[in-house]
């Protein structure tokens, strides 16, 4: 598994070419051109060239004894329902944690992620994107028969944040509305929700990943899954080559067998990236849960 996941991270590079210690320091950016009614704006450059420039918060949780990591988050403008803001959790990718400021030029549709942040924010959901151990990848499919789940700092940085939600930490949100979503080594963690926190979350949307414990081509999607499985969208590139099409296609092909709510979404022309069809969807995958 190690020797994958080498192989796993040198394919990716290739591609290019905080006791419960819930404290910490916030930090507000400031947008160049504010609109109003939004947390979010897009400027335009040269040509073609955009950027999008959100405001966010920052703070930073115990992962494990002595290190804290980074967590990004932002509530929309206006006054919470009731019951709080509903909530989506955005998993970085290996080696690009997740930006609420993104170029058009960006690697990996990095933009459009952020236009996720955008349009779920305008669509009254809160947004946390918490940081993969040193910013590199999660821990949900390199690990060994001798290393349970629960034993990593994973789990340990995200209960910590999902108790941070429950108690108010990152503002008023709804505790009972929580969606998950992610790409690539995000959208593998994005799959760990379902799999290790059993009843926590709505509803789930895959970009460009699978199962929790795949890896790329090496993938064995379990014959048997929770049956509290969230409801989960995939969104994935036919010419994905780091992550090929055919292991979403395993994991979306077994949520059927077990009578889960699923649906994919297969782009003919796209790799291994954000599209710019991903924030629609997920917006619209997660309105109906």
């Amino acid at each position: 598994m190690k020797n994958n996941y080498t192989v796993f991270l040198f394919l990716t590079v290739l591609s290019l070419t905080s006791t419960l210690c819930l404290g910490g320091s916030t930090l507000e950016t400031t947008l160049a051109n504010p609109d109003t009614h939004s947390r979010c704006s897009i400027e335009y450059g040269h040509l073609t060239d955009r950027s999008i420039n959100c405001s966010y918060q920052s703070l930073h949780i115990k992962a494990n004894a002595g290190i804290k990591r980074e967590v990004k988050y932002q509530i929309p403008i206006g006054n919470p329902p009731r019951d709080g803001w509903p909530v989506v959790l955005i998993f970085q990718g290996s080696f690009f944690p997740v930006e609420f400021q993104r170029q058009k030029s960006d690697p990996f549709g990095g933009f459009h992620e952020a236009m996720l942040i955008k349009q779920l924010l305008d669509s009254g959901y809160a947004i946390i994107a918490p940081r993969a151990a040193i910013n590199l990848a999660w821990q949900t499919n390199i690990l060994s028969s001798a290393t349970p789940y629960q034993l990593t700092t994973d789990y340990q940085f995200l209960t910590r944040v999902l108790t941070g939600i429950r108690k108010g930490l990152f503002g008023p949100l709804n505790n009972q509305k929580k969606f998950a979503t992610g790409i690539s080594s995000g959208g593998y963690n994005t799959s760990r929700m379902a799999v290790s926190f059993s009843g926590e979350f709505n509803a789930l949307a895959i970009q460009s990943a699978s199962y929790a414990t795949c890896l790329g081509p090496a993938c064995l999607v379990p014959q048997s899954l929770p049956s509290n499985h969230p409801p989960t969208l995939f969104i994935h590139g036919a010419l994905d080559l780091i992550v090929p099409v055919w292991t979403m296609t395993q994991y979306y092909n077994r949520l059927i067998k077990h009578g889960i709510h699923t649906e994919k979404w297969v782009n003919p022309y796209k790799g291994h990236a954000w599209f710019e069809e991903s924030p629609e969807k997920i917006v619209e995958w997660f309105n109906r849960f």
